[in-house]
């Protein structure tokens, strides 16, 4: 089968929507289908094709940039000739662009599954949210066209105004995650290599820095956290720095946190197996999430492989890991006194690692959701 996925952004950005489409891609080949990424080449040093490990990646010359958006003149051009090669075009959804993709479909008479990651809650000023909105309308075209809708969670679906109308379209499927297993020596080593003490407890952060992350409310109950566990420490691990749309919110975190000094410290972009080494090194991986932006957090289910609990918002779909595993903590949204309690009842809690069935885990292997992908694409073609 010919699958052509589509994203905005794609590797080497790393985001949770570009990792997905990027996980699932290796495994859909690695079930023997040919795949090819349709994206932009949001970076000019970046070339117009590549093969990655045998997942084609086409990219479409961007001509200019609506906040995080883009505009690409070639690109109805680049996707009908994309989508007549493909059995069925998988659309990767917030994504501007999405409707030319869904009308070509429907032109060229190819099934359209739709990956709905998320809402799309635009912050900053009026041209940002226009952006948002407009993106937002083309979306809701883009899913009366779609066959099927694919979402992390069914808790998810049933609150997000956009996808309500479609929930008779809307199938479960897990996020892919592919684990990698660390051992103790590992964890200290780690430790040791990012200048972490035996005695710290470590409070983890992953991702980009975005708006939607809710760093600002870690930032304000660390002052409470440390009033009972002063050798408390943030360590992010992820992008910092270059987060495009992101710049005034970077600046905003910075100066709330430029007092913690090396209390809260960024390591940068990691590798997959140091990432892994970093989730094991955490006491707690903190999930303060604001609003409908995010609607999982794969770095949950990562956390909770290396053992390490979760305090995460009380969001729809955000909530599912720790409610399914019960390891870790449910807090409400933007609550800096909330988010601090439940740090500190996590840390407070004896046994050290906690242990979440294989058999949850086991539904968001790589394999099990390019399998689960398969099943759709098959009953649509």
């Amino acid at each position: 089968m010919k699958v052509l996925i589509t994203s905005t952004y794609f590797h080497p950005y790393s985001s949770g929507l570009s990792v997905y489409a990027l996980r699932l891609a290796r495994g859909l080949l690695g079930l023997g289908h040919e795949v090819c990424v349709l994206t932009a080449q949001y970076d000019k040093s970046l070339p117009l094709a590549e093969n990655l490990d045998g997942v084609k990646i086409v990219r479409v010359k961007v001509g200019m940039k609506l906040s995080k958006g883009v505009l690409m003149p070639d690109l109805k051009t680049l996707a009908k000739k994309w989508i007549a090669w493909a059995d069925v075009l998988n659309v990767h959804m917030p994504q501007f662009e999405a409707f030319v993709f869904a009308r070509l479909a429907k032109q060229l008479k190819k099934p359209l599954v739709v990956t709905y990651h998320c809402d799309l809650v635009m912050s900053g000023g009026w041209f940002s949210r226009l952006a948002g909105w407009g993106t937002n309308l083309l979306g809701k075209q883009t899913l009366k066209k779609a066959r099927v809708i694919v979402q992390n969670t069914l808790d998810y679906a049933q609150h997000s105004e956009i996808l309500k109308p479609h929930l008779d379209k809307v199938i479960e499927v897990p996020a892919p995650v592919v684990f990698l297993k660390t051992s103790p020596d590992e964890k200290m080593n780690f430790r040791k290599e990012y200048g972490l003490s035996d005695t710290d407890k470590v409070l983890g952060l992953a991702g980009r820095v975005a708006s939607e992350k809710g760093y600002e409310y870690l930032a304000q109950a660390l002052p409470l956290v440390w009033e009972k566990q002063p050798t408390a420490r943030v360590v992010h691990a992820g992008s910092w720095k270059g987060v495009i749309g992101e710049e005034a919110y970077l600046a905003k975190v910075e100066a709330m946190i430029q007092p913690f000094g090396e209390k809260w410290k960024s390591l940068g972009f990691l590798t997959d197996e140091d990432f892994m080494r970093f989730f094991a090194a955490c006491d707690v991986l903190v999930f303060s999430s604001l609003n409908a932006t995010e609607s999982f957090g794969i770095v949950q289910i990562e956390a909770m492989s290396q053992g390490t609990p979760v305090v995460a918002s009380d969001l729809p779909g955000v909530r599912q890991p720790v409610l399914q595993t019960g390891v870790g903590r449910i807090v409400p949204v933007r609550n800096a006194v909330a988010l601090a309690e439940g740090i500190l009842s996590v840390l407070d809690e004896s046994g050290g690692t906690r242990v979440v069935p294989e058999s949850y885990l086991k539904n968001f292997e790589q394999e099990q959701v390019a399998e689960r992908y398969q099943e759709i694409f098959a009953s649509l073609v």
